[in-house]
């Protein structure tokens, strides 16, 4: 086997391992298995609205403490600075809808 081919063959790989976590994640989101985790998200990288702004994208900051991500049950207490937020803002429209 050529370098060329183990390449090919490498990619092919990668992507068929994305897609199947991309499956995975999708099947969380379906099957309700998730939690509002705030307090671990990038700024311009959160799931959507609080108190702050409308949805999502709008983070201004690192770490924000109303701005949140879904992520799997039982993981957002398991990272640090991470908690679990049960808010009326944190959904779309945040405070304004």
């Amino acid at each position: 086997m050529n370098s060329v081919d183990r390449i090919t063959r490498s990619a092919l790989a990668s992507l068929v391992a994305l897609g199947i976590a991309g499956i995975s994640q999708a099947g969380f989101a379906a099957s309700g298995d998730t939690e509002k985790c705030a307090g671990i998200v990038k700024a311009g990288k959160n799931d959507c609205g609080t108190s702050k702004h409308a949805c999502a994208g709008q983070a201004q900051g690192d770490n924000d403490a109303e701005s949140w991500i879904q992520v799997p049950k039982g993981t957002c207490t398991r990272i640090t600075g991470g908690h679990v937020t049960t808010s009326a803002d944190a959904k779309h429209g945040g405070a304004s809808n």
